[in-house]
């Protein structure tokens, strides 16, 4: 069993699993919302979500851009 923090909030899948694969499941639950991810602390470009595999014990942060001035 692979437990993953997702925004504090944990979560438990049967095996590693890729941030893509996790993600696609977000964006159709949110397809208007902009966010932006870290894997234990560490900001990820979008283009590198296919290749970033999960592990147990993993931290995972979704969040929204916030605009201001």
């Amino acid at each position: 069993m692979v437990t993953i923090s997702i925004n504090n909030e944990t979560r438990q899948f049967p095996q590693p699993v890729h941030l893509e694969e996790l993600l696609r499941d977000y964006r159709e639950r949110n397809p208007e919302l902009a966010f932006a991810v870290a894997v234990n602390g560490e900001f990820v470009p979008r283009t590198q979500y296919p290749q970033v595999q999960l592990q147990d014990g993993d931290t995972l942060d979704i969040v929204n851009p916030v605009g201001g001035g």
